[in-house]
């Protein structure tokens, strides 16, 4: 039974936007298993709505996973909370808001929200999934997760590079985070999307878990103008939502690493 879920696991894994269909063969191969048993797993996950077969005989993702996916967002309290905050700031700067989280080693956005000025972030929305070792929100997930589970991470999905910015190395990555960990917040410069930067800061619980990062998200002229103003309104506005959470202050386990 848990071989089976897993590989379930594995064969939703396979859709991406790059890759949206695949043939009973295919998932085969790529999983490394007998035609007949991938033809099970997808003719069993296309009855429950979670694949839907096309009259070639190829498949898609369901569209009962996007009635489970709103299920997920409506019912989590937290994510209602950091949508105040990120309202408020898109209000005072009118620059793009992000919320994410880290699933499976990779950065999950959960909320976005545009801003009213002129550049768009055209990259990123809800459901979207990045490597975690670049964005401001993915470093600050990364920072406050020990370093085994980080290296296990990126041995997994590897350190690409979008820019000539991104961070590559497991060595830069290490002081990276260490140095987001202690100041409480990460930046992005450049490292994801040319010209643009963000600042982000990590949303936590009741336990102190981080549980959530939310960013700002601004063009790189007007970041370099307003740099510590974003970075104080980032700190303010996570700050606001935690303690709403129940958050009362830093968890010892933070302060001994």
């Amino acid at each position: 039974m848990l071989g089976t879920v897993q590989k379930v696991g594995e064969v939703l894994e396979l859709f991406s936007q790059d890759r949206s269909e695949w043939g009973v063969s295919e998932v085969a191969k790529a999983l490394g298993i007998p035609k007949s048993s991938a033809h099970s797993l997808l003719a069993t996950l296309s009855q429950i709505g979670l694949l839907k077969r096309s009259r070639e005989g190829r498949y898609r993702l369901g569209w009962r996973i996007l009635a489970l996916s709103q299920v997920l967002l409506s019912t989590s309290s937290w994510r209602q909370e950091a949508r105040r905050a990120m309202e408020e700031l898109v209000a005072r700067y009118g620059e793009t808001t992000h919320l994410a989280v880290l699933e499976c080693g990779r950065v999950v956005y959960v909320e976005k929200l545009e801003g009213t000025r002129a550049v768009r972030v055209v990259n990123t929305g809800i459901g979207v999934e990045l490597p975690a070792h670049c964005s401001g929100v993915g470093k600050v997930l990364l920072a406050f997760r020990p370093w085994e589970e980080v290296e296990r991470i990126l041995a997994a999905r590897g350190m690409p590079a979008f820019t000539p910015n991104t961070i590559t190395t497991l060595d830069e990555l290490k002081t990276e985070l260490q140095a987001v960990r202690e100041r409480g917040y990460a930046y992005d410069i450049e490292e994801v999307v040319p010209e643009l930067c963000c600042v982000a800061a990590p949303i936590r619980d009741h336990t102190g878990e981080v549980i959530a990062a939310m960013s700002l998200s601004v063009p790189f002229y007007r970041f370099q103008q307003m740099k510590e103003e974003y970075r104080r309104a980032i700190l303010e506005a996570t700050r606001a939502v935690s303690e709403r959470l129940g958050y009362m202050g830093e968890p010892a386990w933070t302060r001994s690493r």
